[in-house]
């Protein structure tokens, strides 16, 4: 039977981009050789490393904007390093807002390179809100930000008004939902939450904004160096890249980013409906901060866990326990998430209520 798998990461991808991915790697584009073995250089995957590039840019709207993109490796906590390497300059003053444990992790990296201002968080509440009146310094290298917590189901819906370049950590919401993206300098995103498998990560940059920090910067941690390869500096994630073209290019398929987020409104409603009116549960970060990817709530009665939990694993469902910083469960519905199998979930969050 089919699994619902609602894991926040690695995740859930289309079952078409699972099945082309598969044949790849028995015999990528009848070439008789595997996606796994052929070379990063060959014909074929520089073909699909500059397909997915292009598209990514379409697909967020800055073709022919002064925007790069780059597939490179060492996962979103590798751009925690590279941000700041890159833009932070000698004796200048970074800005951060925190908002969740990755957004931290952020900040600890960028206080190794010099001055960096937390501007706002809301570590006081457990992260359960996105801070908001917050005061951006005029004098600020780059302000960076978190676009959806994870692991606290919480969302930035509108980002703020600044003249300093906005860097944005959009790992678990990249490509979900219509935006400006030419408000922001940089943006970057492990592909394995809602793009592809673990392994790549996507890095947008306005070049404009690069060699201005007076760093003498090591080559694989350099935007410019990457930028000049083509994404080709070092051997990329062939496999990771590959399948991430095909999730773009079912994004695409599908109506881009405007239809994907219709969708993901529809399920995201749908679920917190449920969780409001149900009065075995309740929601765990504030309303108006709520996250449409990672939907994070408790049993109002922890005594009724096992039963809750032998109802959801027999409808095959599959990893909705929450993280342990906040307990209860969390429902992930990435883009590939199915309408189907949030209704799967809340059939069984409205049998449980009936048997309780």
């Amino acid at each position: 039977m089919k699994k619902h798998n609602f894991s926040a990461g690695p995740s859930i991808l289309p079952q078409e981009v699972f099945e082309k991915s598969a044949q790849a790697v028995l015999d990528f584009n009848n070439s008789g050789l595997s996606i796994l073995e052929i070379s990063h250089r060959s014909k074929d995957f520089v073909a699909v490393m500059e397909e997915a590039r292009a598209t990514a840019l379409e697909l967020l709207g800055l073709e022919g904007k002064g925007y790069k993109a780059l597939f490179l490796t060492g996962g979103a906590s590798m751009e925690f390093v590279r941000v700041p390497y890159n833009l932070l300059k000698e004796n200048g003053k970074a800005a951060y807002l925190d908002t969740g444990t990755w957004a931290s992790g952020a900040i600890k990296e960028a206080k190794r390179f010099g001055t960096t201002e937390v501007i706002a968080s809301s570590k006081d509440e457990n992260y359960n809100y996105i801070p908001k009146g917050f005061a951006v310094p005029a004098d600020a290298d780059y302000l960076h930000c978190t676009s959806n917590n994870t692991i606290f189901g919480t969302q930035m819906h509108s980002f703020p008004e600044t003249n300093v370049p906005l860097v944005c950590d959009m790992s678990s919401d990249i490509f979900s939902r219509e935006l400006d993206f030419s408000k922001f300098g940089i943006i970057y995103a492990g592909a394995q939450k809602n793009m592809g498998p673990a392994g790549t990560t996507l890095v947008v940059v306005k070049e404009d904004i690069l060699g201005n920090t007076g760093r003498n910067i090591p080559g694989i941690l350099d935007y410019s160096q990457h930028i000049a390869k083509d994404s080709m500096y070092n051997t990329p994630a062939v496999f990771p890249v590959y399948t991430s073209l095909l999730t773009l290019q079912w994004v695409k398929r599908n109506g881009g980013v405007t239809a994907i987020e219709k969708k993901n409104n529809e399920k995201a409603e749908l679920l917190y409906n449920e969780i409001d009116r149900n009065p075995l549960f309740t929601g765990t970060a504030k309303t108006e901060d709520r996250s449409k990817m990672n939907v994070t709530f408790l049993l109002k009665d922890e005594a009724y866990t096992e039963q809750f939990d032998k109802l959801w694993k027999e409808a095959n469902i599959s990893g909705i326990n929450g993280h342990r910083s906040v307990g209860g469960y969390r429902a992930s519905i990435y883009n590939a998430m199915p309408l189907e199998s949030v209704k799967v979930l809340v059939d069984v969050m409205q049998e449980f209520e009936r048997t309780v």
